[in-house]
């Protein structure tokens, strides 16, 4: 096993400092706080250098808020300085993990995301069902709120295999502990599972959903289960998108067992667990959801959800709350996005009525 040390000083250089500074403003440049730490860019990276270099370095609080869309989710926005000390960790360790990384692990990578899942998908289900001419099923399966249980303990062991800088963990160790939320929510009504979201913790578990760290550490901690069904159960036709994941097999009764060895496997390694109601095993002639497709043998449909997401922005666009430029916008993304599925009448349809 490959192991790194001497990261720290490339992390914390005043060189990797802009370039994570340029990679955290991008797209925001018209943000107050950006301009605000803008207005004096060579101290308060200084001063970050120094905080850093002499590990006096602790991050500022998260600004927490709930998003309905239409799934409850707790997101947590991180100070810009500190979104610059992710940046600058992540430009150092992502060339080091990409590598580890299995190929079928789709999320937040260069040269991935949710097409590349979409169309591994499509081309396993016509391996495995020898072109549409035989039995598929689909082992569809969620992790039991992953962001919130993740152990920390465990991630950073995970860390300590390869990474042998003891301050580079110490950074790392610093942006985990980081879980003093500032609870400006006092205003909002929560339901029961808003609340455990909002629940404090005495363990050391937790990545807050909004920071690039987060979605990094969520790839490295499930590397684990990845090399686990891919090496160990030996499942060739495995797809894991963040902590949805995917099995495609020609047995049902397979599926089953290695659905039980799966959950065995993060209760007693990961100290996570599958989720009870939304890990199930489908056929493909009655469509299994993935990556916003409800996916068939032939064709692929779009969610209904996504439809509706569309439908009301048409409707803003149609009652002047949207712009023309800004919808179009909107449309065209939506519209690169819908063209894999079978949609062809629906684009038309929306596009007829942005005319």
């Amino acid at each position: 096993m490959k192991t790194h040390k001497k990261l720290y000083n490339k992390i914390i250089s005043l060189d990797n400092l802009l370039i994570a500074h340029k990679k955290a403003r991008k797209g925001k440049t018209k943000k107050l706080y950006v301009k605000k730490f803008e207005k004096e860019i060579i101290e308060n990276l200084l001063e970050l250098h120094h905080e850093l270099k002499n590990q006096t370095y602790f991050p500022k609080p998260l600004k927490t808020f709930i998003l309905r869309d239409p799934k409850t989710r707790k997101i947590s926005k991180s100070h810009f300085r500190d979104r610059i000390v992710h940046h600058a960790l992540v430009n150092v360790l992502e060339p080091i993990y990409n590598k580890k990384f299995i190929n079928d692990s789709c999320a937040n990578q260069i040269g991935k995301g949710n097409l590349f899942a979409v169309q591994k998908f499509d081309k396993f289900k016509r391996k495995v069902s020898i072109n549409n001419t035989s039995p598929c099923f689909i082992l569809k399966a969620d992790i039991k709120h992953y962001f919130q249980e993740v152990d920390n303990k465990i991630l950073i062991q995970i860390f300590e295999r390869n990474i042998k800088c003891t301050h580079t963990i110490w950074l790392i160790n610093q942006i985990l502990t980081n879980n003093t939320f500032q609870r400006e929510t006092s205003h909002l009504s929560f339901s029961t599972s808003e609340e455990f979201l909002f629940s404090k913790k005495k363990e050391f578990k937790g990545m807050p959903l909004g920071n690039l760290t987060s979605q990094f550490f969520a790839n490295i901690y499930l590397n684990e289960l990845d090399y686990f069904i891919k090496h160990k159960l030996k499942a060739r036709y495995y797809i894991r998108y963040v902590d949805d994941f995917v099995i495609l097999h020609k047995s049902k009764q397979q599926l089953l067992i290695w659905k039980e060895e799966i959950n065995k496997f993060l209760k007693d390694s990961l100290k996570l667990e599958l989720h009870k109601d939304k890990s199930n095993i489908f056929s493909l002639s009655r469509g299994v959801d993935f990556v916003g497709f409800r996916n068939f043998y032939y064709f692929k449909l779009l969610r209904k959800r996504n439809i509706k997401n569309m439908e009301n922005k048409i409707k803003d666009f149609n009652e002047c709350l949207v712009s023309k430029d800004k919808i179009l916008k909107i449309f065209q993304g939506w519209n690169a996005y819908a063209t894999w599925a079978n949609t062809y009448k629906l684009r038309n349809n929306f596009f007829d009525k942005l005319k």
